[in-house]
Order: C-alpha cells, then sequence, then structure tokens
C-alpha cells in the first residue's frame, strides 16, 4: 500500500533496532497470506514482518525473529492447525497470539513490543494479575480486540490482550487465544460488535470494554465471562 512506503527505510529500520535491542530468545512468528486482489494487505505484511526480522538482534548471524509464511490454497493444513480463517493474520505462541489484519499504523507499537516480551519471556502484567491468570483462568477464553491503524490507544489494548494470553501459555495451558482484528479490514466483525470506536474489547463474543481497560479489569472481566467445560 503507497501509504506505508515511508515505513521501509533506514531511519524506521534504525529505530525498529533499537526498540528491539532487549531481545534475549527466539521468537517465530507466522504469516498467513493468500494471492490476489482480495488481500490488498498481504504483500505489505508479509514485506513488513521480514523488514522487522532484518532489525533483530542476530545470534550466529541469524535473526531472532523467525518469519514462517503460509499461502492459503498451498499451506491450508497449517491455517487449520492455527485456527486462522482470515489474511493477513500474523500468529505467535501457536495463533493463541495474533493480529487479524496488518499490523501496521499504531499497532505496529504493539507487534514490536509484544515481540520484545515474547523473547524475554516476560508479559509485563502486574505480578498480581500474572498469578489471576496463571491460577485461575482455567476455561476458554477468547479476546478479540477491535483496532484500526490509526487508533493510538488500541495498541495497549491488544498488548494486554495478548500479554493475558501469553501468561496462560507460560503455565502450560493454550486455553486464552487474544485476536487484535483491524477493524476496516474485518468489516463483518466491526458489525457483529456494533463498534462505534476504537478499541472495543470483547470477551467470549460479549463487549466488555469501549477504550483501554485496566488490567484488574480485564483479568475480572475474563474470570467472569471464561468458559469451564
Amino acid at each position: 500500500m503507497e501509504e506505508y512506503v515511508e515505513l521501509f527505510n533506514d531511519e524506521v529500520k534504525e529505530a525498529l533496532r533499537d526498540a528491539l535491542k532487549d531481545m534475549k530468545g527466539k521468537v517465530d512468528v507466522y504469516v498467513f497470506t493468500s494471492q490476489g486482489d482480495d488481500c490488498q494487505y498481504c504483500d505489505l505484511t508479509v514485506k513488513l514482518m521480514n523488514f522487522i526480522g532484518e532489525a533483530t538482534p542476530k545470534i550466529d548471524g541469524k535473526s531472532l525473529l523467525h518469519v514462517h509464511v503460509f499461502n492459503k490454497g498451498k499451506d491450508d493444513e497449517v491455517f487449520k492447525k492455527f485456527m486462522v480463517e482470515r489474511t493477513p493474520t500474523v500468529a505467535f505462541l501457536d495463533g493463541l497470539v495474533r493480529w487479524t489484519g496488518a499490523p501496521v499504523g499504531e499497532e505496529l507499537r504493539a507487534l514490536v513490543e509484544t515481540i520484545v516480551r515474547l523473547s524475554m519471556g516476560e508479559s509485563g502484567l502486574s505480578p498480581e494479575v500474572a498469578q489471576a491468570v496463571r491460577e485461575k483462568v482455567k476455561g476458554n477464553v477468547k479476546i478479540e480486540t477491535i483496532v484500526t491503524h490509526a487508533c493510538p490507544y488500541c495498541p495497549y489494548a491488544a498488548l494486554m490482550g495478548h500479554m493475558v494470553a501469553f501468561e496462560a501459555y507460560k503455565a502450560g495451558r493454550k486455553n486464552v487465544v487474544s485476536d487484535a482484528i483491524e477493524a476496516y479490514e474485518n468489516q463483518d466483525v466491526a458489525e457483529k460488535y456494533q463498534v462505534m470506536s476504537v478499541p472495543t474489547m470483547a470477551i467470549n463474543g460479549s463487549v466488555e470494554f469501549i477504550g483501554v481497560p485496566t488490567e484488574d479489569n480485564l483479568i475480572n472481566s475474563i474470570l467472569d465471562k471464561q468458559k469451564i467445560a
């Protein structure tokens, strides 16, 4: 997309290097794309993730961000494994943390911070909230954060949801899925939740927050809405 051409320059890469310099371990990112005019952001998303990969620290000459690209129609088994139905999707942690839609604009900040925290093994959540996720979130939870590229507050909401999923994952559970969904690229989802402003956060299909919640409010809502089998 023409409006994002300015992303790919040396100045931005240097800023990314600075933002990513604290990475410690390898992070795998899975980019799901489809060919054709129906996915106008797919090529941009692949280019962006490779660009970020070039800016991450290297160990033994290899970037700490490992970018894996899958194409609809060719890699359908991987789409199924990661429960991906829309493109582009950028996924981490077996698909438990994801962006549905291109993570550009303001969302780039949340994307970079997510990569750093996954690499360091630290969610950044308060100790009390992290403990609550580990000990009390036993049911299935799907956090959907509706965002736009231009929303300056959306990255905070998306990151918070993602880190709840990360804490559950670190505890050995894959019961929390956090999905940051770009509203204009997925207008049916925005209409489903009657989104009038962003970020809008839904938990297990119910809109719980318009705006950025506190960590305490988010975890309380998750505990209330989790589905125990």
